[in-house]
Order: structure tokens, then C-alpha cells, then sequence
């Protein structure tokens, strides 16, 4: 890989030789811009204001336009004079927890090799140190004109570098979250949950660009004097009102199917379904006691004649019991009275009376 930076890493008072490689690159199809009438090139060409002619790479510099319009030239000259330690150095400032760095802070990733043998020692110390650490260093560097903040950690045996942003470039997230109030039921995060879970993990080896793969498809379709069939039309589903619900259920059900697993309900069991028997058309015989049941109830919510002459007749045997009761009690009590009022005259009867004294 070809450096694009040469330098130290300052660690302390330890300096460490390395070369700066791109850790990443651009896989997308690039596409020029043509004249859609004959297809010819369009291209962009550097034209002096004042000359109105074009000028080549090494006639052009840089300059700063003020704020009345003026151009101040910079010169690489006034850039080298400038008192920034980090313009060949990436210093070391801090060891803090990679957990700690804000992933919205990531900008572009390097790798940083060691440029020489003496560098390799040196090296291996720092990356070491960072794995036993589980740390991450915090440093600062200069590249392509402007003072830069990194981020370095250890991927597999070597020691890469990601670029950070400054603080004061990343943007608040201000009104970006929803300002309504939204209530989510726990039956709906339970299914966000079991969604989650059928996805589960991916092996990010196996993920590729789609959208590349169908563009190279297309050129050498076209290449070959081919023609692309259409791809079928996806149904718009902009400003439709969706059942939050339904569609998490369903995303677990297709997920499932995906990864070939039988389908679960939201709270993980597994879903049965039990075929119903068919029903008999032969009329089947209605017990005599369910038919007197149902027999007070008619259609419409109101009572049956039969069940009010019932009710009736017990309201009237009811009456009836209580007035025989009554007369017995009175016949019970006459017949007392009359014992008592026998007994009373056999009495008197029994006792001699008393002769008047002359």
C-alpha cells in the first residue's frame, strides 16, 4: 500500500517512525459526464477571471477570499512557518475507554506501519500496551493543511488510526427527534424484541453492495449490446397509515420463515393450529329439562307465557301453604284454651266449701 504521510508517532519521550496508508477504499462505479445529444465528454476546465484563458495545475496556488471579496495568497512557504508540533508527528494526548468516543467523531481510518527496523520495537510496545490497556490514545496530527484529531487502536497486529472530528463539528440533534408524545405499549416493545432476536446477529463478511453488483450487471449488459429488463414496480408506500402491531407480527413471521424456522407468537411459544371438526347436519335430540330451560327466554329478550303462568301458580301455592298454616295455629290455640278452661271447672268442683260460723 502506498503511504500518503510520512512521520513520528510521539509517545512520551519515545518516537516512533511510521508511515500513514489508507485503511479503506472506494469500490463505487464512477460515472462521466456527457453530452446526451452526441455523447461527447464534458469536462471542466481552469480559467483565470482576469485572463479568461486556462491555466495548468502548476500555475495554480491557494487563496483566501476576505470578507470584502479580496484575495489574500497562501503560499506552502507561509503554511511550513506556522508553530504546529504535529505537522510531521501524530502526539499522543490521552488514553481513554474506545467506548468513550462518540461514533457520529469517526472520519476516515489509517493504518500506521512502522518505517524501518528501528521503528519496530518501538511499535510493538505502544500496540501491546494498547491491547493490555484495552484503551484507546487520543492524538493530534496534521494532514493535507489542517491540524486533525485520531483515534488509535489495535486491529489485529497492526496499529490503525481513525480520524475524529472536532467537537465543535458535530451538530446537536435538536429537533430531530419526534416532539409529539408517543405511548408504547409493552406488547409492542415484546415484539420489537422477538424481531430483534429472529435478525440476530450477522457475520459482516457476508455483507456485500447490492446496488454495485446490479450497476456492473447493467454495463456489461449494455457492453454486450444487450437490453436490461425492467425490474417490477414496487408498491409506494409513502403517507400509508400502517397497524404497528400487524406489521411487527409480521415482520417476526417473515423473519422466521427466512432463517427457516417455525413460526413463534410474540411471547416465544410456538404456534398451533388445531383443525376444527366438521359439523353435522343431522338435527341432534334436545333433553326434555334443557328444553323447559330454555323454553322462558323467547326471541326479542321477552319472558314466555308459560314461564309467567308458572311463576303464577308458586306465587299462589305459596299463599295457599301460608294461610293453612295459619289456620292451624289458630285451631291449635282454640283447642288449648279449651282444655285449660275443663280443667279449671274440674277443679273447682273437687274443693270443698267452707260453712259459714253461725
Amino acid at each position: 500500500m502506498r503511504s500518503i504521510w510520512n512521520g513520528a508517532i510521539s509517545f512520551g519521550l519515545v518516537s516512533i517512525p511510521i508511515k500513514l496508508v489508507n485503511a479503506t477504499e472506494n469500490h463505487n462505479v464512477s460515472f462521466r459526464q456527457i453530452h446526451t445529444s452526441d455523447g461527447g465528454r464534458i469536462r471542466y476546465r481552469k480559467v483565470c477571471e482576469l485572463e479568461e484563458k486556462e491555466v495548468t495545475s502548476a500555475e495554480i496556488g491557494k487563496g483566501y477570499e476576505d470578507a470584502d471579496g479580496s484575495i489574500i495568497p497562501i503560499t506552502d512557504e507561509d503554511l511550513a512557518s506556522l508553530p504546529i508540533p504535529t505537522a510531521k508527528t501524530i502526539e499522543i494526548v490521552a488514553f481513554v475507554p474506545a467506548e468513550r468516543i462518540d461514533p457520529l467523531q469517526m472520519d476516515t481510518a489509517y493504518y500506521l506501519a512502522a518505517n524501518g527496523v528501528p521503528a519496530a520495537k518501538p511499535y510493538t510496545l505502544l500496540r501491546e500496551a494498547l491491547k493490555r490497556s484495552q484503551k484507546a490514545a487520543i492524538a493530534k496530527f496534521a494532514l493535507r493543511g489542517r491540524e486533525r484529531l485520531g483515534m488509535l487502536r489495535v486491529v489485529d497486529n497492526a496499529i490503525a488510526m481513525h480520524g475524529l472530528l472536532w467537537p465543535d463539528e458535530i451538530r446537536a440533534a435538536g429537533d430531530v427527534a419526534p416532539d409529539t408524545h408517543v405511548t408504547i405499549r409493552d406488547a409492542e416493545l415484546d415484539l420489537a424484541d422477538a424481531l430483534m432476536d429472529t435478525l440476530g446477529e450477522v457475520d459482516i463478511e457476508t455483507l456485500h453492495d447490492d446496488y454495485r453488483i446490479a450497476v456492473e450487471e447493467m454495463i456489461a449488459t449494455k457492453t454486450g449490446g444487450g437490453v436490461m429488463a425492467p425490474a417490477p414496480a414496487e408498491p409506494a408506500a409513502g403517507g400509508k397509515v400502517i397497524d404497528l402491531m400487524a406489521a411487527l407480527e409480521s415482520s417476526v413471521r417473515a423473519a422466521q420463515a427466512a432463517r427457516g424456522e417455525t413460526p413463534a407468537d410474540a411471547s416465544g411459544e410456538v404456534a398451533e393450529v388445531t383443525p376444527l371438526k366438521p359439523r353435522k347436519t343431522a338435527a341432534r335430540k334436545t333433553p326434555a329439562r334443557k328444553t323447559a330451560a330454555a323454553a322462558p327466554k323467547a326471541v326479542g329478550g321477552k319472558k314466555s307465557t308459560a314461564g309467567a303462568a308458572k311463576k303464577t301458580a308458586t306465587r299462589k301455592a305459596t299463599a295457599t301453604a301460608a294461610t293453612s298454616k295459619s289456620a292451624a295455629t289458630k285451631t291449635t290455640a282454640t283447642k288449648t284454651t279449651a282444655t285449660k278452661t275443663t280443667a279449671t271447672a274440674t277443679a273447682k268442683k273437687a274443693t270443698p266449701r267452707k260453712r259459714a260460723s253461725a
